[in-house]
């Protein structure tokens, strides 16, 4: 590796301290995990935070029925691989349950609707705290959160109740109700994590690499193609060489025609790029707040 690489350690030990704080502080704290390259690399940095002793948290994924297969196959190995409890919400049993709406037609996505089932399921399990992979370079509404990040009874989070963090020390204290989301990652950027990945020989799913794929071609959008995806005449499907920068709902996550097929050729490309990888996902463009009214909501 080379030798301007060396801070990968300050933050590997700053994110290993607020984990190891959770655990500390919390009766029932949960990981969130995606399936995408940020909440992989927070298992890999729990697991060294605990070595020897089993996984300590459960693993909590919410599945809106429109993930990609690929990180429905690299979940379950991984739990499997790690011995892992795994907690799984299903957006569809909102719909079921009437305590979401889903939307139809052109654009339409369950990606809002995991906040609801996210809620849901931190209700269920009485979870007290969820370990989420949010970095501030992401957004700009991730800018604003600290890393003990507060939820109030409802679930929601308020950008002007955020807790000072001195020293490192983190406040964990919560009243009847509320929940706390933790951030790791904050003060990571996605090419220190790529970094990472690299140094720690980090497995990832394919999608993070370019591969053949079937597209919908969308204005300047590359979307998966798939078959709940509703496309009309002004959309055109190909077959595109792309990777995903970052992993989500399909419905919602757009590709990038790429050649890198290895993490070197990843890090050497997200070094010549501009756009940030949250620049792809089509339910940032929404709004301008859009991240933050979701987050507003209970979005991790």
């Amino acid at each position: 590796m080379p030798n301007n690489w060396k801070y990968l350690d300050i933050l590997e030990a700053e994110s290993i301290h607020i984990i190891r704080e959770v655990a500390g502080q919390f009766q029932r704290p949960a990981l969130l995990f995606s399936g995408g390259k940020d909440s992989i690399t927070l298992v890999h940095l729990v697991r060294k935070a605990f070595y020897p002793m089993p996984f300590p948290f459960p693993l909590v994924h919410i599945d809106t029925g429109h993930n990609f297969p690929e990180t429905i196959i690299f979940r379950d190995n991984l739990v499997k691989n790690i011995r892992a409890e795994l907690i799984v919400g299903y957006v569809q049993d909102s719909i079921d349950r009437g305590t979401v709406v889903e939307k139809k037609g052109k654009g339409a996505s369950r990606n809002t609707l995991q906040s609801v089932t996210l809620l849901e399921t931190i209700e269920k399990y009485e979870l007290d705290a969820c370990i989420g992979g949010a970095r501030r370079d992401e957004e700009k509404a991730r800018a604003k959160e600290r890393v003990f990040s507060p939820r109030d009874e409802f679930g929601q989070w308020n950008p002007k109740n955020q807790r000072p963090e001195l020293w490192n020390i983190y406040n964990g204290r919560l009243h009847k109700g509320e929940n706390m989301r933790v951030f790791p990652l904050s003060n990571w950027t996605e090419l220190d994590v790529w970094r990472y990945i690299l140094r720690e020989n980090i497995a990832l799913p394919a999608l993070y690499f370019a591969h053949k794929r079937k597209c919908i071609i969308r204005g300047s959008q590359i979307l998966p193609y798939a078959e709940f995806i509703f496309t009309d005449e002004s959309d055109i499907l190909a077959e595109k060489n792309v990777r995903f920068r970052t992993v989500g709902d399909m419905t919602c996550t757009a590709a990038i025609e790429s050649t890198a097929d290895t993490i070197e050729k990843v890090i050497a490309e997200i070094e010549s790029l501009a756009i940030s990888e949250r620049g792809l996902r089509m339910d940032d463009k929404i709004s301008e707040t859009a991240m933050e009214d979701r987050k507003k909501e209970g979005y991790f």
